[in-house]
């Protein structure tokens, strides 16, 4: 799921700093923002605008983090209005919301796993890939 890297050069102290911050700002947002799943992408994707025109490792590592973040919106805003419909339409909790629910979970904690292994790998000025936001990134992003 996750592939270690290495680019061509060693990135700085502050190259380091802000694409293991491009992580952890989705992270702080899941506790700040809670119930509400576009907080996450909000918060990464200001990070982003602000770090955009920085050098390749951050712009990298910023764009595979708002991608990941796409993703979870996704999930777990289906999950957020579904189970807004359980408690006040009265609708009945089914195998399918439990199941639903179940995914969306793990889903969410291997990613909440990786965003901090990412954070602290990179931090370290290693290039970390995840399996499929990294080839997007690639694409997207530009040397």
């Amino acid at each position: 799921m996750i592939h270690l890297k290495t680019f061509d050069y060693n990135p700085g102290e502050h190259e380091r700093e802000k694409a293991s911050n491009s992580y952890l700002m989705s992270l702080i947002a899941v506790i700040a923002g809670l119930p509400l799943p576009i907080i996450n992408l909000l918060a990464t994707f200001i990070f982003y605008m602000g770090n955009r025109k920085g050098t390749y490792f951050v712009r990298w590592h910023c764009t595979q983090a708002l991608l990941s973040q796409f993703s979870l919106l996704l999930c777990n805003s289906i999950a957020f209005w579904w189970t807004l419909s359980v408690f006040f339409a009265q609708r009945e909790i089914s195998d399918y919301y439990i199941a639903y629910m179940t995914t969306v979970f793990i889903f969410n904690l291997f990613e909440f796993m990786a965003t901090i292994y990412t954070a602290v790998k990179t931090r370290k000025g290693e290039h970390v890939e995840w399996w499929f936001y990294g080839p997007l990134t690639q694409i997207l992003v530009k040397q």
